[in-house]
């Protein structure tokens, strides 16, 4: 899954504490974070600290792996792209 937002992180989380078959409160006391601080997580708001997080994905047998990303093409600067094609001759 891309995760490109704080309500994506907070989906992803939520939907694997089920899979697991946790409740919050035990996926809390693993994580040695607040029920409430899960709650607001998997709601998606933004702001957790990310050493809780990453405490939080440990709990649920999950890492976090980062990656360049690839812009889609209605985002490329066509100016830059064409400068840097100049370049090259």
């Amino acid at each position: 899954m891309r995760i490109t937002t704080a309500a994506d992180l907070g989906h992803y989380i939520r939907e694997r504490r089920q899979q697991l078959r946790k409740t919050r409160h035990e996926l809390a006391e693993e994580a040695h974070v607040s029920v409430r601080w899960l709650a607001n997580l998997e709601a998606g708001k933004p702001g957790a600290e990310v050493g809780l997080i990453i405490r939080t994905l440990h709990a649920l047998e999950l890492g976090i792996t980062v990656q360049p990303v690839v812009l889609p093409p209605d985002e490329i600067d066509l100016g830059e792209l064409l400068d840097s094609l100049k370049d090259r001759s």
